[in-house]
């Protein structure tokens, strides 16, 4: 059912804020990327022991536990965006403040180990959720967090989102796979 390629959205699918995280997707097959920032991510969080999973950058950043969280959090928001406008429900969505969510959310008193888990299966549905769309599902259009957006549109947002993030652990924790 799927389409071959998911194609790269227009500036007009979704809000400016977005283009950074868009910006960071290369052309390549939109799926295959997604599977592989499966392993990828997953090889990048296992190399952390739980003791150093602890650590923040820097003074107020959060720590290596709340980034893998937070990108999970934001896997799951973004992928029930996609469903809904994919669905064709035209009901605005809300958005959501970030630091709220990780401050509420409890990662450190969480395993690493779960988080990169939770991170492999919130991805794993997105993929499967994605395979199951046509092309008119990704072209549909709604409203989230007071701004346009196309399903396929959130779909390169999650693809970008987790790059922007495991290139601040690399580059700010110094992580490697």
């Amino acid at each position: 059912m799927s389409p071959t390629t998911i194609s790269r959205p227009a500036s007009d699918e979704y809000a400016e804020y977005y283009g950074t995280y868009i910006s960071k997707v290369p052309a390549q097959d939109l799926l295959e990327l997604l599977g592989s920032q499966i392993e990828e991510t997953c090889a990048l969080l296992r190399n952390v022991s739980e003791s150093g999973a602890d650590a923040a950058y820097a003074p107020g950043k959060w720590t290596i536990k709340e980034v893998a969280g937070h990108i999970a959090d934001t896997e799951r928001i973004m992928a029930y965006r996609l469903l809904r406008i994919a669905r064709g429900d035209a009901t605005p969505l809300p958005g959501f403040e970030q630091d709220d969510y990780v401050r509420a959310a409890g990662f450190q008193a969480r395993t690493l180990a779960s988080l990169t888990d939770e991170f492999r299966l919130a991805r794993a549905a997105t993929l499967s959720l994605l395979r199951g769309l046509d092309e008119r599902a990704l072209l549909r259009r709604g409203v989230a967090n007071g701004s346009p957006v196309s399903a396929r549109a959130l779909a390169y947002i999650i693809a970008g989102h987790e790059r922007h993030h495991v290139g601040i652990l690399r580059n700010q924790y110094h992580l490697s796979a």
